[in-house]
């Protein structure tokens, strides 16, 4: 079982940084993470600062808050209360929710330090469910492979080092520490999907879907995931034409009889440097076309999330599509 002593062995991966901004709720989690980081070797040296998104959503998230300040204060710790301010939406909710509270700790985080890096405290189990979260959903393979260790936050680094070690193993140093944590009624509540994912959880791994299933799928997805980035990487470079601000070209010769999926990451990126990230059901649509028409060597034009896209007899071509009402 983990304890606090593991602590230079679980956050490796922040050695690195210079400046770090906990994400602390109050919960088991987090509070761990936040008492992982004050027995860490080497957090001399490093600006380390905790911070606390108050949704405004329950009566007692203040008072939630200022808990997780006192306990970061007698860490050692500096503390940010985040407060998401103005009118609360309807409808999506949790999703709302979640980017208003990254989009807060990204500003702490730049405040803090150009380097900074936001550090969450994911661990397997919501690893697990955000894999099988995805999955109802119809993920790709992309989708499929879980949260990543690292990734980027408006700009920011953001890091996930606990996304191997279970729950339970966070729990249990809180209770080492002796430390109280929050319980978010929300983690409970049947309105939203991933509450009602869990009252599933026994259910699904009596067939077999349990937390390490979900994690090998993960794993496996995220193999896949980096061999067709590869790959399309690969025949992007090898069928590329010209490419600058204005547009870019590649050849039908080096696309044609290419695999649809590494056409569609193709035309995914181009999109989203020439327009916007298209939505995934609407990328495969186009992608689907363009592929057919690549095959049965017919022309095709079309518009993709704000970026114009030119199939002829010799080229697959990207650019800004040109305002409504006036022709390319």
């Amino acid at each position: 079982m983990l304890s606090l002593a593991s602590a230079d062995a679980l956050l490796a991966p922040l050695a690195e940084e210079r400046a770090l901004l906990l994400a602390v709720s109050g919960g088991p989690d987090s509070l761990a993470l936040m008492l992982l980081a004050s027995r860490w070797s080497l957090r001399v040296g490093k600006k380390i600062v905790g911070a606390t998104v108050d949704h405004g959503l329950r009566a007692d998230s203040r008072e939630e808050a200022l808990f997780v300040a006192r306990e970061a204060g007698a860490l050692g710790f500096a503390h940010r209360r985040l407060v998401w301010e103005g009118a609360k939406p309807v409808t999506r909710l949790q999703e709302r929710a979640r980017e208003a509270r990254y989009a807060l700790l990204a500003a702490c985080a730049a405040e803090i330090d150009p380097d900074c890096a936001v550090v969450t405290a994911h661990h397997a189990d919501d690893q697990a469910e955000t894999i099988l979260f995805r999955l109802c959903r119809g993920s790709g393979v992309g989708g499929l492979a879980g949260m990543s260790a690292v990734s980027t936050l408006n700009g920011l680094k953001l890091l996930r080092p606990l996304l191997e070690t279970p729950k339970t193993a966070l729990e249990a140093i809180c209770e080492e520490a002796g430390r109280a944590f929050v319980t978010d009624p929300a983690n409970a509540d049947p309105r939203f999907a991933r509450a009602r994912l869990r009252a599933l959880a026994s259910t699904l791994a009596e067939e077999g879907l349990d937390r390490d299933a979900l994690l090998r799928l993960g794993r496996r997805a995220a193999r896949a995931e980096a061999a067709l980035r590869h790959c399309a990487a690969e025949i992007e470079e090898r069928a590329r034409l010209e490419s600058d601000a204005a547009k870019a070209r590649f050849g039908v010769e080096a696309l044609r009889g290419a695999p649809e999926e590494l056409l569609t990451r193709l035309i995914e990126t181009q999109t989203a440097h020439f327009g916007q990230a298209p939505r995934l059901d609407r990328l495969e649509r186009a992608s689907r076309r363009v592929w057919r028409a690549l095959a049965a060597r017919e022309a095709v034009r079309m518009t993709l999330a704000g970026a114009l896209i030119d199939l002829d007899a010799h080229s697959l071509s990207f650019r800004p599509a040109p305002p409504r009402g006036r022709r390319a």
